[in-house]
């Protein structure tokens, strides 16, 4: 099984002024690293997705996430953004913001994923660590070790 998260497909310090934005730098990272096949297919089905219900979450996190043909492996780019950027939650903008991307015909594995993660994100001390880290390599670490077990 391949990682979910390498530090190829993350981003310390996103700079996006809107969550489309936030959302296609994220999946650059992933089309460069050969995990998206189609980059505008991919962030279409993002949008349809995200169109469903606002992928904010409280704490400062937003998930955008989307079951994709154009996903090659159960993916999950990350970035940290000291602004924020607006995911739809009550409390706020984001601050940890995690693309995830599930091949389609992938069963439930994004589902899997996503449960996993939103395990983990309502530990304070969780996201925390994710916020203080100063490195990709440090997040895909982090997120490896406490996700992806």
């Amino acid at each position: 099984m391949s990682a979910l998260t390498t530090e190829d497909i993350v981003i310390v310090g996103l700079v996006a002024e809107t969550k489309e934005d936030a959302t296609r730098q994220l999946a650059v990272k992933l089309a460069n690293d050969g995990r998206v096949t189609d980059l505008d297919g991919f962030l279409a089905d993002v949008r349809a997705r995200e169109e469903q219900m606002a992928t904010g979450l409280p704490g400062g996190i937003g998930i955008p996430h989307a079951r994709s043909a154009h996903v090659t492996v159960p993916s999950v780019a990350v970035a940290t953004s000291v602004d924020g950027v607006n995911f739809g939650a009550a409390d706020g903008p984001a601050h940890l913001i995690f693309l995830i991307a599930a091949p389609d015909g992938a069963d439930d594995k994004h589902l899997h994923i996503l449960a996993a993660l939103a395990r983990k994100l309502v530990h304070e001390d969780f996201r925390q660590s994710l916020r203080d880290a100063n490195s990709g390599a440090e997040i895909a670490a982090i997120i490896t070790r406490e996700v992806q077990q």
